[in-house]
């Protein structure tokens, strides 16, 4: 099956980018890539709701469960931009890829998490065991922001690389004693018995941060398309909080996937903190020293280290804030 899905993986990569040789989006379209995520929910909100239209541009938004492939379909011409995690994204920036960040959507408050034993009473009593996390995600990134605390390495335990989705699994089945997965197999494991969640990232707020990354082609020639998409996700996410019930009925038919119920979507965004403008001010602040400066350069050290950038990246260039201010 993993020879079948890495195929299958590769065949629906070559098509994407068969699809178009660095054609970039008509004025008045973004074409967006995203796996399924809570946090990614006022971007549909805002579709389905026609706000981006109201704003001025139609905003196309494919659930694409791989990064690499929809990294791929970017630097391919059929996708303008992806949303994803600072530090995810930054695996892909390259001289040959440019793109920056323009809006920051939500940062994980609780949603992503260790799950372990019932007896383990800190990540020190994991040192020499396996602990299952996807190698290269933010869970990896997460991970040893987590061991580092501690004063410990990747060195220090055994990592099996799987899916957030498979470790969670390969967990539960008692077949790795502890894993980094998120929501919504942390309330499968706090509600079914087996182990515990030891650590969530409610103890690292504002780290595990998602944002928009557009391509600087697109952000040049189509300034007011991202003006618009700024606002119309505004909208959306001001929506949410005056009409909460509502808004993750329509997120959750707009996401679909393990989200498609609107009871399984809302106890999945307890575990995030959607980013309004005010947030997204604070947020980037200025390319000089603001969080979103720190994050770039923190994964710039943890990335770098590990060997997994393409280049060095300064945060002055991939944080653009100039669209954020949008009213």
């Amino acid at each position: 099956m993993k020879t079948f899905r890495n195929c299958l993986m590769t065949a629906v990569g070559a098509g994407l980018l068969s699809l178009g040789l660095a054609a970039p989006a008509d004025a008045g379209a973004i074409r967006l890539g995203m796996t399924t995520w809570v946090g990614y929910g006022p971007l549909f909100l805002a579709r389905d709701l026609g706000y981006f239209k109201e704003a001025g541009v139609d905003v196309d938004l494919k659930i694409i469960e791989e990064s690499a492939l929809y990294m791929a379909a970017v630097a391919g011409g059929d996708l303008d931009g992806a949303a994803s995690t600072v530090d995810e994204l930054m695996k892909y920036r390259s001289d040959e890829l440019c793109f920056k960040y323009v809006l920051a959507l939500d940062d994980s408050h609780g949603g992503d998490g260790v799950v372990t034993q019932a007896d383990v009473k800190s990540l020190k009593d994991l040192k020499g065991q396996q602990v299952a996390l996807n190698e290269g995600s933010i869970s990896e990134f997460w991970f040893n922001v987590l061991l580092k605390k501690e004063g410990m390495t990747e060195a220090d335990v055994t990592i099996t690389n799987m899916t957030a989705d498979d470790a969670a699994t390969a967990f539960i089945a008692g077949q790795v004693p502890a894993a980094v997965t998120w929501e919504p197999h942390l309330t499968e494991v706090r509600k079914g018995g087996k182990g515990k969640v030891l650590i969530d990232s409610t103890t690292t707020p504002g780290l595990i941060v998602d944002v928009i990354a557009l391509k600087c082609d697109l952000i040049e020639k189509h300034p007011e398309d991202v003006k618009a998409l700024v606002k119309g996700y505004y909208k959306a996410v001001d929506y949410i909080k005056a009409n909460p019930e509502k808004a993750y009925e329509i997120m959750a038919k707009g996401i679909g996937g393990y989200l498609e119920k609107p009871e399984d979507f809302a106890a999945g965004a307890k575990g995030v903190r959607y980013y309004d403008r005010d947030r997204n001010l604070e947020f980037f602040g200025t390319p000089e020293k603001s969080e979103g400066s720190d994050l770039v350069n923190f994964a710039q050290d943890v990335w770098g280290k590990a060997g997994k950038l393409k280049m060095t990246i300064d945060a002055k260039t991939i944080l653009d804030t100039d669209f954020i201010k949008e009213q």
